[in-house]
């Protein structure tokens, strides 16, 4: 017999390392060191601070392989309801773990940037922060392609999570709206350019949180029901 309660505290720990890590990487330090209207400001940011950059990434390497074991550990948990749909949930979620570690060199190239920026005349300080510039923008666009998979993946965890009869149904519902948020924001990124400047994403990208967050805290504080 699958111990729900059990299962519900593992997947729960790896959520919150995901949470934790995703948003040191993604969130903190981009807000610390990244002046998109800047570029010399954020390449003296990140040079002075290399070593905050440094934690970013390798946060980041930790939330991207812990992706990998959290799928797996909800197939477990949520593979009883229906597991054609969590076959589905683990697939897409997991997709994402190379598209996302791939997408790190571009962090790797603007260390090699910020080396080369101590060598005399090796480049001019012009070329190296466009070049950063680039490699950020980059990095930017790769993690929008990641968003496709990040929220594809919550729409048949929503599903599991609001047909389990052992996790609340309101958590399937923002999970699933996470997913909308995801897409909504990826394809309005995509197919225009003033979409940011409508000021949606940032209340868009409040959906996955909810969900994600509420999910990962009810699944390590509260856990599954352990009944079939």
């Amino acid at each position: 017999m699958v111990n729900k309660r059990k299962l519900s505290k593992i997947s729960g720990l790896l959520y919150l390392i995901i949470v934790i890590t995703g948003m040191f990487s993604l969130a903190y330090v981009p807000n610390q060191l990244f002046a998109w209207d800047s570029p010399s400001r954020t390449f003296e940011n990140i040079r002075n601070n290399e070593t905050l950059f440094r934690m970013s990434i390798a946060s980041s390497v930790i939330c991207y392989v812990t992706f990998i074991f959290l799928p797996l550990v909800l197939y477990q948990l949520l593979g009883s309801v229906n597991r054609f749909a969590a076959k589905i949930m683990a697939v897409l979620a997991i997709v994402s773990v190379p598209i996302s570690l791939i997408n790190l060199q571009n962090k790797y190239a603007i260390l090699y940037l910020v080396e080369i920026s101590r060598q005399q005349g090796a480049y001019s300080i012009g070329e190296i922060h466009a070049q950063t510039m680039l490699y950020l923008n980059q990095y930017d666009n790769g993690i929008l392609i990641s968003t496709v998979f990040w929220g594809l993946w919550l729409l048949p965890f929503g599903y599991l999570t609001y047909r389990s009869g052992f996790l609340p149904k309101l958590l399937g519902v923002f999970l699933v709206l996470g997913c909308l948020g995801y897409l909504i924001n990826y394809f309005g990124n995509t197919l225009s350019d003033s979409y940011k400047t409508l000021g949606l994403s940032q209340y868009l990208g409040l959906l996955p949180a909810f969900g994600e967050i509420g999910t990962c805290l009810w699944l390590l504080f509260v856990g599954a029901k352990n009944k079939e």
